[in-house]
């Protein structure tokens, strides 16, 4: 256990014991909990090499929260309202790469949508031949605003002019695109349709082959940078959040607390308030490893926490990068990368 680990535990218990005598008044609708992990336990309780951890996205489909129909539609891709969105050509900001169990490091927009290369397109010099019906399956990838992250060397990113006098992505090159098939973040329905079309690599090459760019560090081995549980979205309202395993946005609870441990979400609440499942630390990527712990809620599951809070998904929002109950009863909030209430002062 780092100090820094060791500091925010000590922290966390002497809250705890500090306030044990007044809990002892509290009225039944408050629990009061010991935290567990980095906010109260032993780390061994909660290992981050464990194999019986759960992923956040693996809590049970509810109601019209992200069900087997997750983002699917009777158009395909993006479905109505967000096909619109990818034909205007929504910038990738962030690149980012993921690990696929069958096709290596390959690179995704800010929202884990998977991007891709035409083998009817040129790199040197770099030209895109996907246009009319093609560009509507095919959505160009603007060059505004992307950057690259770790795994992305920042040189291999440029932009081509459109016949359309747009300006789109590239990568080493190649003119990058969205494939509006892909229904849902982690999708690479794309790759190998046609024989023309692949996913890409982060050094541009086409993913899946020989050659290929490593993963994002070269001191993560394999296991370290697959199935990817808890990472940070940019949200273009709110900023850098936390999302879980499903891309699926990550609340906290104004009633709950986290010094003393309180659950205040109990009983109805949790039709529509899921209590996000602990992850394994070694499958979380920009979220700080000091943030991330499990605490044990009264009836005795456990739940993920961020900054010693306990976190939530929304049973309302219906795809990746929604944001549907942030402010709700102006008691939920969306979770910053840095564990604090995203769009308030704290």
């Amino acid at each position: 256990m780092s100090n820094g680990e060791r500091s925010r535990r000590t922290e966390c218990e002497g809250a705890v014991m500090v306030n044990r005598r007044r809990a002892a008044f509290a009225g039944a609708a408050t629990v009061v909990l010991l935290l567990t992990a980095g906010c109260g336990s032993s780390e061994k309780g909660n290992n981050a090499q464990g194999t019986n951890v759960q992923p956040a996205g693996d809590s049970k489909d509810i109601g019209t929260g992200y069900g087997s129909d997750y983002g699917a539609s009777s158009t395909g891709g993006y479905g109505t309202d967000a096909q619109a969105g990818a034909k205007k050509g929504e910038p990738a900001k962030e690149l980012a790469v993921r690990s696929d169990g069958k096709l290596g490091p390959i690179v995704t927009d800010s929202k884990g949508f998977t991007l891709y290369r035409f083998d009817k397109d040129t790199a040197q010099p770099p030209k895109s031949n996907c246009d009319g019906a093609c560009a509507i399956t095919w959505p160009a990838v603007p060059a505004d605003d992307a950057t690259a992250s770790a795994g992305i060397k920042p040189e291999l990113l440029g932009e081509v002019i459109r016949t359309d006098g747009s300006r789109q992505l590239t990568l080493a090159g190649w003119p990058v695109y969205r494939y509006a098939m892909d229904t849902q973040a982690g999708d690479t329905k794309g790759h190998g349709v046609g024989g023309t079309w692949n996913a890409l690599a982060p050094d541009g090459k086409k993913a899946g082959q020989q050659g290929a760019a490593p993963a994002p560090s070269p001191s993560q081995t394999q296991s370290q940078v697959s199935d990817v549980q808890l990472s940070v979205t940019d949200n273009d309202e709110l900023g850098k959040i936390i999302v879980d395993g499903k891309m699926r946005t990550l609340y906290r609870f104004n009633k709950d607390s986290a010094w003393p441990m309180k659950f205040a979400c109990l009983d109805a609440c949790l039709n529509t308030w899921k209590p996000a499942k602990p992850v394994d630390k070694t499958k979380v990527r920009g979220v700080a490893s000091k943030l991330v712990g499990t605490v044990t809620r009264p009836d005795g599951t456990k739940q993920l926490a961020i900054d010693c809070w306990p976190v939530y998904w929304f049973t309302g929002d219906e795809k990746p990068g929604d944001i549907n109950g942030q402010g709700k009863m102006g008691l939920w909030f969306a979770v910053t990368q840095g564990g604090k209430k995203a769009g308030a002062g704290s």
